[in-house]
């Protein structure tokens, strides 16, 4: 039984204050299997379903899959570095609408501060 895996995932759920639906519809699973996996009742759960849980809930995915009994400590190391990033900045924040369009805004006004460069006319 994979009690940390649920407790992890049903405790992120709360802090997030989502319901089993809000988090089951968008991971593409059914509110029922992911209660079952929040008691800790599913023995082998798919990497492709935590890999769609980790993106609905914001957290790392690998995380939840050293959870999940498929990574040790040191093959989730190894994953990592084989990644070569640092996790994004906003992973895991739960941001409203007007806060996500401020962060687009932002993005926005850095671009717009790229320096140019002349292109040559090729004509």
């Amino acid at each position: 039984m994979l009690t940390k895996l649920g407790k992890e995932l049903g405790d992120t759920r709360e802090r997030r204050a989502l319901s089993l639906q809000a988090v089951a519809g968008p991971a593409n699973i059914s509110a029922a299997y992911l209660q079952k996996l929040e008691r800790g009742v599913v023995d082998t759960p798919s990497p492709r379903v935590l890999a769609r849980l980790a993106a609905v809930l914001g957290v790392p995915y690998l995380g939840l899959m050293q959870l999940a009994g498929y990574l040790d400590d040191g093959q989730r190391a190894e994953a990592q570095l084989r990644a070569g990033k640092e996790p994004h900045p906003l992973a895991g924040q739960v941001l409203s609408p007007a806060e996500w369009r401020a962060v687009g805004a932002f993005i926005e006004e850095l671009k717009a501060r790229r320096p140019t460069t002349k292109r040559r006319d090729t004509r």
